[in-house]
């Protein structure tokens, strides 16, 4: 059951790619919707497809692009054709370069970090300083294509004690299964969703999304 202390946990759900799972998400009332444009992933959208899934969500939810390390003539394409609401920005950036992204776009930055070891939070109060929102994601193996929706938790405790920024999301390997669990133990009000809540990579099964947001929220 929930605990009647705190806000209901703030759901994203990522790498929606079809009207019927999207409309799956939004009935749900997630809070964002996130739209891959990465070719190497398996949830990779076009821009026009992401145009289209973009104006289908607006005003239903908040509407977050996710890209890898765009250049400037990329990022300037995507923000006009898809109009998101928010940035995500899941590769190498530096915080310079994510103060010119948002600088650049004029749109919230939410900026993912990998985490293994207590060591990979020490960029973290620089990212704060720049970005509008924070994502802690499991950090990719090494031989992994792909930054993350990798499948993979990382060791909670990390987070323990840390003074982490209100809005800070969780992600990585997280399900129906675990998710009560993880938002119990990072005290964390906000997560994120994708290999989680899919039937094979890159595809979203409307199920599991719906077991994916009532057992975040504490439904029975």
């Amino acid at each position: 059951m929930a605990d009647a202390t705190r806000p209901p946990a703030r759901i994203k759900i990522c790498g929606l790619s079809t009207e019927d799972t999207l409309d799956a998400a939004l009935a749900l009332g997630v809070d964002w919707i996130g739209l891959v444009h990465f070719p190497r992933s398996p949830r990779h959208v076009d821009v026009a497809r992401a145009a289209g899934l973009s104006r289908r969500a607006k005003g239903r939810a908040e509407r977050v692009v996710l890209l890898v390390d765009p250049d400037d003539t990329l990022l300037t394409s995507v923000v006009e054709a898809v109009g998101p609401d928010l940035i995500q920005l899941h590769g190498r950036e530096s915080p310079e370069r994510v103060a010119a992204i948002r600088a650049l776009t004029g749109r919230p930055v939410m900026k993912a970090l990998g985490l293994a070891s207590p060591a990979d939070l020490a960029p973290l109060a620089a990212y704060v300083a720049v970005a509008d929102r924070i994502l802690l994601d499991a950090k990719a193996p090494a031989d992994s294509a792909l930054p993350g929706g990798n499948g993979r938790c990382f060791d909670w405790t990390i987070l323990a004690d840390r003074d982490l920024p209100a809005g800070t999301m969780l992600s990585g390997g997280l399900d129906a299964a675990n998710v009560a669990e993880a938002l119990a133990r990072t005290q964390l009000g906000a997560v994120d969703v994708s290999s989680g809540v899919e039937s094979a990579p890159g595809i979203k099964d409307p199920d599991r999304i719906a077991a994916f947001v009532a057992a975040a929220r504490g439904m029975d």
